[in-house]
Protein backbone atom coordinates (compact mmCIF):
# COMPACT_ATOMS: atom_id res chain seq x y z
CA UNK A 1 0.00 0.00 0.00
CA UNK A 2 2.85 2.38 0.81
CA UNK A 3 4.51 1.64 -2.53
CA UNK A 4 1.29 2.37 -4.40
CA UNK A 5 0.83 5.63 -2.49
CA UNK A 6 4.39 6.66 -3.37
CA UNK A 7 3.78 5.79 -7.03
CA UNK A 8 0.58 7.87 -7.09
CA UNK A 9 2.35 10.81 -5.45
CA UNK A 10 5.18 10.76 -7.99
CA UNK A 11 2.89 10.44 -11.01
CA UNK A 12 0.63 13.24 -9.74
CA UNK A 13 3.67 15.45 -9.13
CA UNK A 14 4.87 14.92 -12.71
CA UNK A 15 1.37 15.59 -14.03
CA UNK A 16 1.26 18.87 -12.09
CA UNK A 17 4.70 19.89 -13.36
CA UNK A 18 3.62 19.17 -16.92
CA UNK A 19 0.73 21.62 -16.58
CA UNK A 20 2.82 24.56 -15.33
CA UNK A 21 3.91 25.97 -18.72
CA UNK A 22 0.50 25.34 -20.34
CA UNK A 23 -1.90 28.26 -20.90
CA UNK A 24 -5.41 28.51 -19.47
CA UNK A 25 -7.08 27.74 -22.79
CA UNK A 26 -5.06 24.52 -23.17
CA UNK A 27 -5.96 23.49 -19.63
CA UNK A 28 -9.65 24.12 -20.30
CA UNK A 29 -9.52 21.97 -23.44
CA UNK A 30 -7.80 19.17 -21.54
CA UNK A 31 -10.39 19.35 -18.74
CA UNK A 32 -13.21 19.12 -21.30
CA UNK A 33 -11.57 16.10 -22.93
CA UNK A 34 -11.13 14.38 -19.56
CA UNK A 35 -14.74 15.07 -18.60
CA UNK A 36 -15.84 13.54 -21.89
CA UNK A 37 -13.71 10.44 -21.21
CA UNK A 38 -15.25 10.09 -17.76
CA UNK A 39 -18.75 10.39 -19.22
CA UNK A 40 -18.03 7.70 -21.81
CA UNK A 41 -16.55 5.38 -19.18
CA UNK A 42 -19.50 5.89 -16.84
CA UNK A 43 -21.87 5.09 -19.69
CA UNK A 44 -19.93 1.89 -20.42
CA UNK A 45 -20.03 0.85 -16.75
CA UNK A 46 -23.78 1.29 -16.50
CA UNK A 47 -25.02 0.44 -13.00
CA UNK A 48 -21.56 -0.68 -11.80
CA UNK A 49 -19.74 1.92 -9.74
CA UNK A 50 -16.01 2.34 -9.33
CA UNK A 51 -14.78 1.49 -5.84
CA UNK A 52 -11.82 3.56 -4.71
CA UNK A 53 -9.26 2.35 -2.20
CA UNK A 54 -8.10 4.72 0.58
CA UNK A 55 -4.74 5.25 -1.14
CA UNK A 56 -6.57 6.41 -4.28
CA UNK A 57 -8.18 9.22 -2.27
CA UNK A 58 -4.99 10.27 -0.44
CA UNK A 59 -3.82 12.87 -3.01
CA UNK A 60 -7.17 14.68 -2.67
CA UNK A 61 -7.40 14.59 1.12
CA UNK A 62 -5.79 18.02 1.63
CA UNK A 63 -5.50 20.98 -0.76
CA UNK A 64 -2.07 21.45 -2.22
CA UNK A 65 -0.23 24.63 -1.17
CA UNK A 66 0.34 25.38 -4.87
CA UNK A 67 -3.43 25.31 -5.51
CA UNK A 68 -4.53 26.99 -2.29
CA UNK A 69 -5.28 30.70 -2.43
CA UNK A 70 -3.20 33.09 -0.34
CA UNK A 71 -6.04 34.44 1.81
CA UNK A 72 -7.67 31.20 2.98
CA UNK A 73 -5.07 30.28 5.64
CA UNK A 74 -4.50 26.67 4.55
Amino acid sequence: MLLRLAYLAVTNAFAALRLLPVGDRDKDVEILALRHQITVLERQLGADRVKFAPEDRAPFSRPSPAVCCAGCGC
